[in-house]
């Protein structure tokens, strides 16, 4: 088929790309797990459980829930509705994923690395993992569906808690800052993925469709996720490696020539066990003066255009004057049964008494 060896030559291009420069880039720094980022880590998850704690208890949190609820922000500012409708999109999981990862691929192909892409795809995980395992273990109910007034709403099949929204704002725009390649570009990353990822989970509070505690819940577990990605970065550099290596020993195997079957040994009698049979090409037969004649090569023709050839002009004879021309031989078809003139015709044997 023409595709496979098509995508070869794409992927032979992209790997020839980020193998322009053997070493990374000395301005390009990988985050480490340093005391302060893990005493930023140990009071997030503290907060954490200490919102999971106040929901679970029914505390002057989950009165604070049920008062913005009535409050219905969607009503009292409804002419901003259309705005929020579509800021919210930068928290759902999908358009922003697909966005940010065109911009790390981009990074990728300049930088000569697949870290930024494979550290996206580690924060991606660890958020589906632990987002969903709490969401679902939980078991809350959104502003809409609540059945008590003043309950917490925990353990009813719901999915809202921690908001799933909030959380993949601070992660997936949280991840550019991350990934930034200088200090300043960093500091300046970090102030807009928190206002985005702010206003995302305001934005979901004014449509009704988390509560106040999940927003909060939700930039806790995204932080958290942000806080540990330099404990992946060991495991990120090795699958890069990994990557790299796998795509050596293909290249490789593709480059390497098969050799061809060696006969098989001949059995103790003397007798081999399999002739190999050789096909033989047969030719036509060729008359002897062309094998006689040495071989000639032949020779492509190379003719111009003819130049139109003008006959002279003659006297035109009437048809009454022209000497009539006799064909020579006969017109009739031959018959075995006839004989040519003048030829004596043999006796024929009598019959009768």
């Amino acid at each position: 088929m023409r595709t496979e060896p098509n995508l070869t030559r794409r992927l032979d291009r992209v790997f020839a790309r980020l193998d322009r420069e053997p070493e990374r880039l000395a301005h390009i720094d990988v985050p480490r797990m340093s005391r302060h980022r893990v005493v930023l880590f140990t009071a997030t998850l503290a907060f954490y459980l200490a919102i999971v704690w106040a929901v679970v208890i029914t505390s002057w949190l989950v009165r604070l829930d049920w008062l913005v609820m009535f409050f219905r922000p969607y009503q009292q500012w409804s002419e901003i509705h259309w705005f929020v409708d579509y800021y919210v999109v930068l928290g759902q999981r999908g358009p922003t994923a697909v966005m940010v990862a065109a911009w790390l691929g981009w990074r990728s192909w300049r930088q000569h690395t697949l870290r930024p892409l494979l550290t996206l795809g580690a924060s991606l995980l660890l958020l589906n993992i632990t987002v969903g395992a709490a969401k679902y273990g939980m078991g809350r109910l959104g502003p809409h569906y609540a059945t008590v007034i003043g309950s917490n709403e925990m353990g009813l099949g719901g999915d809202i808690f921690p908001s799933g929204h909030t959380a993949n704002a601070v992660v997936t725009w949280g991840i550019l800052a991350y990934l930034a390649s200088t200090p300043t570009a960093r500091r300046w990353l970090s102030a807009v993925s928190a206002v985005t990822s702010l206003g995302v989970g305001m934005a979901t509070v004014y449509l009704g469709t988390h509560w106040l505690s999940d927003v909060l819940l939700g930039w806790a577990a995204g932080l958290l996720i942000l806080l540990a990605l330099p404990w992946c970065e060991p495991l990120i550099a090795r699958s890069e490696t990994a990557i790299f290596d796998l795509r050596d020993r293909w290249r490789a195997r593709r480059g390497r020539t098969v050799p061809a079957p060696a006969p098989a040994p001949a059995p103790a009698g003397g007798i081999p066990s399999a002739v190999p049979v050789t096909p033989v090409l047969l030719k036509p037969r060729t008359a002897p003066a062309e094998q006689s004649g040495p071989a000639r090569e032949p020779v492509a023709s190379v003719r111009g255009p003819r130049a139109p050839v003008h006959m002279a002009p003659s006297p035109h004879t009437a048809r009454s004057e022209r000497t009539p021309v006799t064909p020579a031989g006969s017109r009739r078809p031959p018959h075995a049964d006839r004989l040519p003139r003048g030829a004596s015709q043999p006796a024929r044997p009598v019959s009768g008494g």
